[in-house]
Formats: structure tokens, sequence, C-alpha cells
């Protein structure tokens, strides 16, 4: 055994020791989670004036130091909360994408962790070591609307060398003043990240920043590819094979990037898909949980001992998933059958006042996608995509049509019902039967990409399965994961 192996065999069983020795105290993190969850931000678009009062709370609580320390385009204020009285910083900022809010809810959860008198012996040791600094909600503008930008609709995490925005200015200057040891960047990704060449969802994807081109690894980077090591033996406990680790190309623009460069650790998590979470609840108690134990091994100093050849051995993101995958689809187009695999995404849109949002699918792919995967996949050899019939009465309205059998009526092929009057500015109905108004006039059925998803999948000439607005439902037993059809003026 040569000596290198042999060092390495010693580091491994040091950070797995290590791990070991604090199982028990990520463990009841998890199943003790529900004792600290922020049950007031219980939906992911959270807005400034939601946080705001748990921040005032915060402020009266002598443990904490609460200080506004910027300001938003449009006023709104930028808080930083700080507790701890260790020598080591650690920075903590979400949702520098306004549409990224899973964090910003876990980090409410924390604070409720440590405000609790639970844990007395894991919190005396993360603050006597640690000061742990938040920045919750970077971008409050963007949360309003919830949209990634600001209200100057320039990305932050672009504006690292610009400074255009005093959201970006506020960053880098708290950045500077703490000097942190480490910082943690909490985002959100698109739900359709896998984990490279399997079907699992990124749930969970992390990067180490690089600091310039070379990609080098110095000291600074060294210790947050350890800690993401770290994190990605407690995620792998929760939700098997779905961590991801992002590109780590360097892009000179990036906070995470430039943090990484100015001296700070800088460890990105981002938050991405889990199977029937569409509010990403399970999602937050992840990272909850994570970032908890992140900060527990950093006040223990355990995080040193990792090797960071672990770091490289967590797979890589891709882009694979659909929300809905069919399989070997018979497609008959001008008289000839065809071979079609379907990949749907069930997109969001948000209501007016973006406290909400309805379901609005679209077919993205087509054609052979045997590389590609779905959080809910049917194999369809057999069956034959037809497109679904207007119900041959008009009704007045959609009270009405909620009085229907939708399943009878799906059963004998019937997707549409047209009604007399339908009220301005409803887009959806909760039942799987898509509304038309009285001159509505139904396309042709065509198979491609862009088009909503109805159809009727026919098994010797009879209705199996129904796909209204991308969900697919049982015909036989009326399951399916169905959230809502459409109305169609």
């Amino acid at each position: 055994m040569t000596s290198y192996k042999f060092a390495l065999i010693i580091c491994l069983l040091i950070v797995f020791s290590s791990f070991g020795q604090e199982k028990d105290f990520t463990s009841n993190l998890y199943t003790t989670y529900e004792k600290y969850k922020e049950p007031s931000l219980d939906k992911r678009r959270i807005k400034h004036n939601n946080i705001q009062p748990l921040i005032t709370k915060l402020s009266v609580n002598p443990k904490f130091k609460v200080k506004v320390v910027g300001k938003s385009i449009e006023g709104r204020s930028l808080s930083l909360i700080s507790i701890g009285t260790g020598t080591t910083d650690v920075f903590l900022w979400s949702q520098m994408h306004g549409d990224e809010p899973t964090a910003t809810q876990a980090i409410f959860d924390i604070f409720n962790f440590l405000t609790s008198s639970d844990f007395k012996s894991e919190k005396e040791n993360i603050l006597k070591n640690l000061k742990l600094h938040f920045l919750p909600m970077l971008n409050p503008d963007g949360a309003e609307v919830y949209q990634r930008r600001n209200t100057l609709g320039i990305d932050i995490n672009r504006d690292a060398l610009s400074l255009q925005s005093p959201e970006g200015r506020t960053l880098k200057r708290v950045r500077d003043s703490l000097d942190a040891d480490f910082g943690f960047n909490l985002h959100d990704q698109i739900t359709y990240y896998n984990a490279e060449r399997t079907d699992k969802p990124a749930t969970i994807s992390y990067l180490a920043p690089a600091f310039n081109y070379e990609k080098d690894i110095n000291e600074v980077r060294a210790n947050a590819m350890k800690v993401i090591v770290y994190m990605n033996q407690i995620i792998q406990k929760y939700a098997p094979g779905q961590v991801g680790r992002y590109n780590d190309d360097f892009e000179p623009r990036a906070f995470g990037d430039n943090i990484q460069k100015w001296g700070t650790s800088a460890i990105l998590i981002e938050s991405g898909g889990y199977k029937s979470d569409p509010e990403k609840q399970e999602i937050r108690k992840l990272n909850y949980v994570s970032i908890l134990s992140a900060i527990y091994s950093i006040a223990n100093g355990n995080y040193k001992n990792i090797p960071i050849s672990e770091y490289d051995k967590i797979p890589e993101n891709d882009r694979k998933l659909f929300d809905l995958k069919l399989n070997n689809l018979t497609y008959n187009l001008l008289g000839k059958n065809y071979t079609l695999d379907v990949g749907i995404h069930q997109l969001e849109v948000d209501d007016a006042s973006h406290k909400t949002y309805y379901n609005s699918s679209r077919v993205v792919d087509q054609g052979d996608l045997s590389t590609y995967y779905g959080y809910e996949t049917l194999e369809g050899k057999g069956y034959t995509m037809v497109g679904g019939k207007v119900y041959p009465k008009i009704l007045a309205s959609i009270k009405e049509v909620s009085q229907l059998k939708a399943l009878d009526l799906l059963r004998s092929g019937f997707t549409y019902v047209r009604v007399e009057n339908i009220p301005k500015g409803e887009n959806y109905v909760s039942f799987p039967l898509n509304v038309i108004g009285k001159d509505y006039k139904v396309p042709e059925f065509k198979m491609r990409v862009g088009v909503i998803p109805n159809f009727i999948l026919e098994q010797q000439g009879k209705p199996r399965y129904a796909v209204i607005n991308g969900f697919l439902i049982d015909l036989k037993s009326g399951e399916g994961n169905f959230r809502n059809a459409l109305i169609l003026r």
C-alpha cells in the first residue's frame, strides 16, 4: 500500500468517525424539524412584509443583533441578523433572486431553533465558537413580483464587478465588513435538473466556486469543498442519490466566485426538485438540516479532516427531467403510425398578486427521449394518442361544468366543455375538464413542441388514460397527480 493510499484511508476513517459522532445530532434535527418550522412562511411566494414581523421579534431578543444594512431600489429594508460570540464568522445570504425563497424559509426555521431551549450543548458549542450572520431576502423587490431579477432588471448575482444595484453593493459591503471565514450563497434551481446519468432529481446541488479561470484550489476554496462533502453525507441519508454538483467554470461577474476570491470560503447551495413537493417544503427541511449540520461541523472544526477528493465524486448536475414522460406512444400522422416519447413540463403561471399560481403545461420535447427521465413516467406501448372531443352541450356557467361527472366524460373521450359565460380574470379550473369559450375553436390535434398537452390515450380503441393540461389521469381508477385544467377563450 502506498503512503498516499494509507493517508487517504486514515483521513476517511477520521471523517466518518466524526460523522458518526454527529449522527445523532443531525438525525435529531431531521426528526424534530416540525417543532421549529416557521408556520407563517408555508408557501413559496413569500414577500418582504411576511418576514418583517419575524425580524422585529428577533430584534427584541438580546441574543440577536439586528441591523438594517441597506435598502432595495424600491426602498425595502435589507437586514443583517447576527448571533454568537465566537471568532469564526459565518455569513449566510438568501434570495438574491426574488423567485428563489426556499432557503429564506429555512433561515427562519434556523432562528426558531436558535431561540429554543433544546439542543443546549450543541447550540452552546456553535455560538461560543462562531458568529453567525444572516441576510435573508437580498432581493425583496424581485420577491414582491416573484421574479429572478431586481427592479433594475439585472441579475444581482452578475453584479459583483459593476455593483450597479444597491442590493449588490450591500452584499459586498457586508462581506467586506465581516471578512467572513465562510459564506453560504443560498439559491433555488429549476426542478428539471437531475444527478448526472440517473433518474434522480438534483434535490440539492452544491458548488465551491472557482476564483480564477484555472480553477485553482487554495485553502479557502478547499475548505468550502470539505464542508460540501460533509453536507452531501447528510443529505444522502434523507434523499439518497439526489445531490448534484454544479460545473465550476469561473464566472468573473458572479458574487460566489468573487467572494471565494476575496478570501471567504464560498458554498453555493441550490434547492431543486423533489417528487410531490411543489411548495418545496421537504427541500426546505433538507436545507435546515444540512445548513445547521454544516455550521456545527465548522464550529467543531471536523470539516478540516475531510479529503477534498470526495468532492469530485458528487455527480454533476444534468438537465434531463420532465414532470411527465410518456414512452413509446403510437401517433398517427397522415395515415401512418409513428412511435413517440413525449416530455411535458407543468409550468407555473403566477396570479396577478404573485401570491399563488396555476399550471399551464407544455410539450417541451418529443421523439426519442430514452436518455431522459420523468418525475412521473408512463410506459405507453400499446397506447395511441388521439385528440379529445368537445362536449356537445353548451353550458351556461363554469359551476354547471363542475357538477358534471368529469371522469365519465373523460372515459367517453371528452376533454373540453363549452361555456356561455366565462368570468373575466379566471384562467383555470380545479376539475379535469378544459373550459372553452362559446366561440373558441379547438385546434386540430397535432403533436408538436410548444402545444398544451390535452389528449386521450386509447388502448384497443377505448380511452385508457387522459392527459389534461399535462396531467396524467388513470381512467380506470380515476387516480392522478392532477392540479388544474385551463380556461381557453
